[in-house]
């Protein structure tokens, strides 16, 4: 019988783009750190860095510093890894906006 390991079953699980979608947008609500290493598995499940910075035609080193504990990405450098896997980046609203203070 074929032994099932817990990243195995997850890289299968982000083969799919709702639930990788929704494994993002978890993790993105516990930190930027564990948001990275995520996006970090959901290209691990979609043929790995090198493949990534085929399409994204970014340098296969610069996303490996990226999408590590220490990394810091741009805007634009997340906006080129999102829209390789057909999404975009945006905000919702998940409370009433506060009101801000007036400048003096």
């Amino acid at each position: 019988m074929k032994k099932t390991t817990y990243r195995g079953d997850l890289l299968k699980r982000l083969k799919d783009p709702a639930y990788a979608l929704g494994y993002l947008n978890a993790c993105l609500e516990e930190d930027e750190v564990t948001f990275l290493l995520a996006l970090r598995d959901v290209a691990d499940a979609h043929g790995g860095l090198r493949r990534l910075a085929e399409k994204t035609k970014l340098n296969r080193e610069h996303i490996f510093r990226v999408l590590s504990k220490r990394g810091n990405p741009r805007l634009e450098t997340l906006q080129q890894l999102a829209a390789v896997f057909g999404w975009r980046i945006a905000l919702v609203q998940r409370r009433p906006p506060q009101k801000l203070p007036r400048a003096a």
